[in-house]
C-alpha cells in the first residue's frame, strides 16, 4: 500500500478556506398575533417579499391559539393585495385520536374541501380554545409554488397539527391549487364560524432559494 506524505499540514500553514454555501431556507417575515382578527402576509407590505424572488415559500405557524372554541383555522389568497378570494381547488384529510384512546379515525373529508370556490380553504377543524382551553393549539407547515407564475396555477400543501374540541389530537393534510394563472401576491389567515374569535401565535414566512 503507498503512502501518502502531506507537507504544511498544521493550522498554521491554512492560508484560506473553500466559501460555505449559505443556506436555501431565507428568513423573510415573522409575525407575531396577539388577540389579532386576520394575519396577513402580502408582497411589498411590511418588508414581505412574496414574489418571483423565490420559486418556493415555506410559511410556518407556530401554537396559533384561537380566543374561542369550536373554531377553525382558515387560508385564502389575494393577486391584488386586497382581496383574499382566489379560486381553489383542494383537498382534505384528516386523523383523529381522543385523548382517552378513543375517537380514532382517518378519512376525506368533503366538508372542507373546495370545488373552484373563493372562499377560505379550512387548516384546522373546531379548534379547542378559550380560557377553558388556554394550552390548546395548532401548528402548520405549508409549502406555496411559484407564486408568481403567468403560465401555471398555483399548487400548495399544508400539514397541521392541533388539537380539536373533545381533546382530540388532529392531524390534517391539505393540497390543492389556486386556479389562476395571475400572480399570487399574498395569503391572509383567519378562523370560522360565527363570533368574533382573534388569534395569537407566532407565523413565520421564509423563501427557498433556487439551486
Amino acid at each position: 500500500m503507498a503512502l501518502v506524505k502531506y507537507n504544511n499540514n498544521s493550522i498554521s500553514a491554512v492560508t484560506s478556506a473553500s466559501s460555505i454555501p449559505s443556506g436555501a431556507l431565507t428568513h423573510i417575515k415573522t409575525l407575531t398575533a396577539d388577540s389579532a382578527s386576520t394575519v396577513s402576509f402580502v408582497h411589498g407590505s411590511s418588508d414581505v417579499v412574496f414574489d418571483s424572488t423565490y420559486p418556493i415559500y415555506v410559511l410556518k405557524i407556530i401554537n396559533a391559539h384561537l380566543d374561542l372554541d369550536d373554531r377553525d383555522l382558515r387560508i385564502n389568497f389575494t393577486t391584488d393585495g386586497t382581496n383574499f378570494n382566489v379560486t381553489k381547488t383542494t383537498t382534505f384529510f384528516r386523523a383523529t385520536l381522543g385523548e382517552n384512546g378513543s375517537n380514532q379515525s382517518f378519512g376525506y373529508r368533503t366538508n372542507a374541501d373546495l370545488a373552484q370556490s373563493t372562499g377560505d380553504q379550512v387548516l384546522g377543524e373546531a379548534q379547542s380554545g378559550g380560557s377553558g382551553n388556554a394550552d390548546a393549539n395548532i401548528c402548520v407547515d405549508l409549502l406555496i409554488f411559484n407564486p408568481s407564475s403567468d403560465t401555471f396555477v398555483k399548487h400548495f400543501m399544508a400539514t397541521t397539527q392541533g388539537v380539536a374540541q373533545s381533546s382530540l389530537s388532529e392531524n390534517c393534510f391539505i393540497a390543492g391549487y389556486c386556479n389562476t394563472t395571475n400572480s399570487v401576491t399574498g395569503f391572509r389567515f383567519n378562523t370560522g364560524g360565527g363570533g368574533a374569535t382573534t388569534i395569537d401565535g407566532t407565523f413565520k414566512l421564509y423563501g427557498i432559494k433556487d439551486s
